[in-house]
């Protein structure tokens, strides 16, 4: 699926519809420039999720967060500060990631990546404008109706 977003407002209202149809232990791989707006759909995810998205920020200097108090909880990583990772070496909450959702920015920097996945990649297309593209394994929403 690929969204113009125009706006970081309209790129969380792209992330927060999206949440919705989101189920536990889905893993979401975001990837674009610095300042593409990966931060920005996270905070998305967290409104749609049911989390204040005001407690969302970029995790570069801890790489993993973790939001709890949502329809599902939120962990967010950040790996841009690392060369080459493996999850299990993270030292996240496995459990949690399993029972929410789990969003990694910079994932390319992972040197496995998660089996059904869901690719999430945002790119610059003007100085507001974002172009995101959602690829999804069907088996990871809730909904079977395709999201919009």
């Amino acid at each position: 699926m690929v969204h113009q977003s125009n706006s970081e407002t309209e790129t969380r209202a792209i992330a927060a519809r999206f949440a919705g149809e989101l189920k536990p232990g889905v893993v979401l791989l975001l990837s674009g420039d610095l300042g593409a707006g990966k931060t920005a759909f996270t905070k998305g995810l967290a409104e749609g999720l049911g989390v204040d998205p005001g407690e969302v920020t970029s995790p570069t200097f801890t790489l993993v967060h973790e939001y709890r108090g949502g329809r599902l909880p939120l962990v967010h990583v950040d790996l841009y500060r690392l060369e080459k990772i493996d999850l299990d070496e993270l030292g996240m909450d496995a459990d949690l990631a399993d029972q929410g959702v789990l969003a990694i920015e910079w994932s390319d920097r992972l040197v496995r990546l998660p089996v059904g996945a869901v690719s999430v990649t945002i790119v610059a297309s003007g100085e507001d404008s974002r172009t995101i593209t959602i690829v999804t394994p069907h088996s990871r929403l809730k909904a079977s109706a395709p999201f919009s």
